[in-house]
Formats: structure tokens, C-alpha cells, sequence
């Protein structure tokens, strides 16, 4: 398949004005959504993937292979330009050159690779832990080694903010940015004041993973260099929710019929791409 105009897409938005916040999807319909309602871009998250393909808490037990194969999957579906997490890169920085032709190949428009020391080391739980600062170098350049398409963005990923201050946080920034990388994703800045410190220190595109109240005004973030803000995870959340109580009230005797919250038969159509499957049905099958 042909991934250019995806990526050709996102680069339009890390090049633009203005702040956008992503749809957080974890399989194709989830995608589809997003698309038909008209995100920009997509976001797949590590700890989603985790949840959806595993049924597990985010504490990197997935593997490369499975993350790229649901990455897959959500691109194949349609043509919206997907952000995802590539967490440490599966590895040292060997891994992470491996990890991001995977993710390459797998369609994605852009990944972040971060710093943070994964999977959790012996004896840190509850911990976290950042890599010294020559090893997140060395693994922003193994990933930018690792692209073929010079259209797939690498976005260095650091949680300094929260772990080890806002001084190594812009520290750590300046040394991605020096190493080559196409954008800066910053998680754990709460503040105004943080988010200033960081976008007066570079010239990148900055992505914000999460955002609190100070920082909800996409106006200000879009003159400070901000081009996309999550909002977190909720979708998948929803989506548990609603099959859990779905099944718990067929469990108790609901009948189907009275089953609420069902997607309409319309939606579920449209977001199959039924039309579709049946205008290939009238042309090759009859």
C-alpha cells in the first residue's frame, strides 16, 4: 500500500498553526470512526495496544511484532495518518532501528521512541526511571537510521517533567533535537510556566501527552509550539465498559431487544464499509 499522503498529512499538521488534539483508536472500526468524524490524526497508544491484543496492564509484555501487527491492521482500514507509541523501542538501540522498519512497513505516519528505562528493571516497581541521557541519544539516532521514507516522523519521547524535573526535561529535548528527530513529545507537563520552559528551548513541533486543565486552551499552545495535545484513552475505556455491561445484562435475562447503547444497524454498516464490500460484489461476483 501506499503511505505517502498519510504522512504527507501529518507533516501538513506539525508544519501548521494550530493545535490539534488526536482520536485515540485501537482497531480498524475504532479508526474508521475517527476518520468519518474527522480527526486529523489517529493516535495508538503502547498502553492500549497492551490491553487490546493482550488483555494486559501496560507493563511492556507486548511484543514489536504484535504492536506493528494491530498498527497494521488500524492502517489498512482506511487513510487516517496514525501517531503511535513505540515505548523504549523494544530494546537497546539496535531494537529500536528494527522496531521502526517494522512500524515503517506497518504504515504509520509517525512513532515516538522514549527514554524511559523498559521493561521496569528488578527492584524499581513503582519506580520510573529514566536511561542516561547518551543512551536516548543513541537510540533518537538508531531510529532515524532506521527510516526509509524520509516522510515517517520520529518524535523523541521524554518523561523527564515528571521524574527527574523540567531542567532535564528541556536538557533532554535540546540533546533530541540536536540528535536529528522531527518533533518532541513531552509527557508530564502540567504548567504554563513548563510548557514556555520547552518551547523556548527548541524550534520542533512539541506533542503533549496529556494534558490538565492549565494547558486546555489549544489557542495558546499553537503560539507556544504545541501541535498536538492527547487527551488520553477514553474510547477503549468506553468500548470495555459498554461490552461489559452489555453482557453482564444479557448474563441477567435482558432480552436482546432491550439491550440499550446498540449501534444502529446504519452505523454499523457505514463503519464496516459495507457499500463498499457490496459494489466489489456486484462487480466481480455476478
Amino acid at each position: 500500500m501506499d503511505w505517502t499522503s498519510r504522512r504527507e498529512r501529518f507533516r501538513a499538521v506539525l508544519e501548521g498553526g494550530t493545535c490539534v488534539h488526536p482520536g485515540s483508536v485501537f482497531d480498524p472500526i475504532s479508526a474508521r470512526i475517527a476518520e468519518d468524524l474527522g480527526f486529523e490524526v489517529g493516535m495508538f497508544a503502547g498502553s492500549v495496544a497492551s490491553m487490546t491484543v493482550l488483555g494486559a496492564p501496560d507493563l511492556i509484555v507486548l511484543t514489536a511484532s504484535e504492536f506493528a501487527a494491530q498498527a497494521y491492521r488500524i492502517n489498512r482500514a482506511g487513510a487516517l495518518p496514525l501517531l503511535v507509541d513505540a515505548d523504549h523501542g523494544y530494546g537497546n538501540a539496535l531494537n529500536v532501528r528494527r522496531t521502526v522498519e517494522e512500524l515503517e512497513t506497518a504504515g504509520v505516519a509517525a512513532l515516538s521512541i522514549e527514554d524511559t528505562d523498559l521493561p521496569q528493571p528488578f527492584g524499581t516497581v513503582g519506580a520510573t526511571r529514566l536511561l542516561p541521557v547518551e543512551e536516548g541519544i543513541g537510540k533518537m539516532r538508531a531510529a532515524l537510521a532506521g527510516r526509509q521514507d524520509r516522510r515517517l516522523v520520529i518524535a523523541g519521547r521524554t518523561s523527564a517533567a515528571a521524574v527527574t524535573g523540567i531542567d532535564d526535561a528541556v536538557a533532554r529535548a535540546r540533546a533530541y533535537e540536536a540528535a536529528g528527530v522531527d518533533a518532541l513529545f513531552m509527557v508530564g507537563l502540567r504548567t504554563r510556566v513548563e510548557v514556555e520552559a520547552v518551547a523556548s528551548a527548541v524550534r520542533l513541533p512539541i506533542i503533549l501527552g496529556g494534558v490538565g486543565p492549565e494547558l486546555s486552551d489549544r489557542g495558546w499552545l499553537a503560539e507556544h509550539g504545541v501541535r498536538i495535545a492527547l487527551q488520553g484513552h477514553q474510547p477503549f475505556a468506553a468500548a470495555v465498559n459498554a461490552v461489559y455491561r452489555t453482557l453482564k445484562a444479557l448474563r441477567e435475562g435482558t432480552p436482546p431487544g432491550e439491550i440499550e447503547g446498540v449501534a444502529p444497524a446504519e452505523l454499523m454498516r457505514r463503519v464496516t464499509r459495507d457499500a463498499e464490500y457490496r459494489d466489489s460484489m456486484d462487480e466481480f461476483l455476478t
